[in-house]
């Protein structure tokens, strides 16, 4: 699996601690991670806007499989990435709520707080969180027994999304302020795991194109 770690700039000067405890979980199950966000508060600028297109970008593109993302209180990178086709982001304060996002919703990204309750021991609550988020297989449902219809809800929500969401991803992409999806793109990192693995001729031609 490849997993994008992506932080903005109110929490960046926290992004060695949560690399650090995402490739201890990461690297023992064979997953890339690649951190395309800001690694301190003197990098590339980003907000939790621009995490969103980045996130979109990277899975849309299928350049990755999973995204990590966050801000002080996780929830606007939350509804920033949900704002994109293609994302299916979850909100995770703790470890049960990335097994639970992992067995009943099984979706691509997780938004956490990087501010918000980040105190003592807050490196082992990352830590425990990605164990969950990456360990064993998903969609299995919780309670067992509530498998079926959860995976059904899940299939549903996905198609809701898609439903309200008809226009081509990249005329989605076109309709918004240039500018601001060239920011989201400028990251040399991001710019390295996008083209290295990106998979869509078409949104690699467009990423391109803003630069």
């Amino acid at each position: 699996m490849k997993i994008a770690l992506m932080m903005e700039n109110s929490q960046a000067g926290k992004n060695a601690v949560i690399l650090e405890q995402l490739n201890a979980v990461a690297g023992p199950l064979n997953h890339d991670v690649f951190n395309v966000g800001m690694s301190d508060e003197k990098d590339h600028h980003l907000t939790y806007i621009h995490l969103g297109i980045m996130a979109s970008l990277l899975l849309n593109s299928k350049a990755v499989d999973f995204v990590v993302s966050g801000c002080g209180t996780g929830q606007g990178a939350m509804m920033s990435l949900n704002a994109h086709p293609g994302v299916v982001c979850g909100y995770c304060l703790e470890p049960s709520d990335a097994f639970l996002f992992n067995q009943i919703n099984n979706g691509n990204a997780i938004a956490m707080a990087f501010a918000k309750g980040f105190g003592w021991a807050a490196e082992l609550n990352a830590r425990y969180i990605f164990e969950k988020a990456f360990t064993g297989p998903r969609g299995e449902g919780y309670p067992v027994e509530r498998k079926e219809p959860q995976v059904k809800n899940a299939g549903i929500l996905n198609l809701v999304k898609a439903a309200t969401m008809k226009d081509n991803y990249l005329d989605g992409l076109k309709a918004m302020d240039q500018e601001l999806v060239k920011t989201a793109v400028t990251g040399e990192r991001f710019q390295q795991c996008f083209f290295d693995n990106c998979q869509n001729p078409e949104i690699e031609a467009y990423v391109r194109s803003l630069l």
